[in-house]
């Protein structure tokens, strides 16, 4: 059964999805169709609540499950929205391979599906994501995009949703804008939500618990147009730990990020001056 916070998540990416798609001319349902397609699948929830098990139970690691999978993939969508709205072409629209609702189900697909492999472990744990998440995406694309004249599409926004997949740890080269949204997607994900339940367990100090402390103490993350930059991130924490989320993690995926370029970030303690790091 899906916790209230799934539903939530849920609610807001059919929502932000109807809102990309009416954003555009061409007004193509893909995007929409496909998300209510994952979040309606039983495998694929079965799928990321196992790879919450293994995250937190097993490895003392935070939240890799069906909320942070989703929120990643929410995070991407909005990020891409304030590019489109800004006049940025994703590369696939510049590159003349792809329609911008492409690089749309694209992004959905890879946020969705990026940490699959935690079902697994954590080493590799984005290649296995990509052999995991590879047939899932060539069923509901196959669903949607039927026709011998779609072939072409359905290659192009597999690609590009693999890349997402395969490169959301910032550890292997990535070159496109709609992977490097990914990225920093992923990176956002920090808030205290994300180590409730590992701070609510009885655990031995393990390798982890940086991550499950400074996470708890990163109160919000805001993504919204920038003043310099399209997009702008802003991070509020209660205490001084979060900044090693700041330094140690999100900034390492922006840095690694082909979107670089269109981000600005900010952080700091909630009731002090923010701190501007790009």
């Amino acid at each position: 059964m899906k916790s209230p916070k799934e539903i939530s998540v849920d609610q807001k990416l059919i929502a932000l999805t109807t809102e990309i798609i009416k954003m555009t001319e061409e007004k193509d349902q893909l995007p929409l169709l496909v998300i209510k397609e994952l979040i309606e699948d039983p495998e694929i929830e079965a799928v990321q609540n196992y790879a919450n098990n293994v995250s937190i139970v097993r490895l003392g690691y935070n939240d890799h499950g069906p909320v942070h999978m989703r929120t990643v993939c929410r995070n991407a969508l909005k990020m891409i929205k304030i590019l489109h709205q800004g006049g940025i072409k994703t590369s696939l629209e510049t590159e003349q391979a792809g329609s911008f609702s492409d690089s749309v189900t694209a992004v959905i697909f890879a946020g969705f599906f990026h940490d699959f492999g935690m079902t697994i472990g954590r080493q590799d744990h984005e290649l296995y994501s990509g052999i995991l998440a590879q047939p899932v995406i060539d069923g509901v694309l196959t669903k949607f995009l039927s026709d011998k004249s779609d072939l072409n599409r359905r290659v192009i926004i597999r690609s590009m949703a693999m890349e997402g997949i395969l490169g959301h740890m910032g550890t292997r080269r990535i070159h496109s804008i709609e992977a490097g949204l990914i990225l920093i997607a992923d990176g956002c994900d920090m808030t205290k939500g994300r180590a409730r339940i590992l701070m609510e367990l009885n655990t031995k100090p393990s390798v982890g618990d940086i991550h499950k402390y400074s996470a708890n103490s990163i109160e919000s993350v805001k993504i919204h147009q920038g003043n310099e930059k399209p997009i702008q991130i802003e991070v509020f924490m209660s205490s001084d730990v979060g900044f090693f989320q700041i330094e140690e993690v999100l900034i390492p995926k922006i840095n690694s990020s082909p979107a670089k370029g269109f981000v600005e970030l900010y952080a700091g303690v909630e009731g002090q001056d923010m701190k501007k790091y790009l």
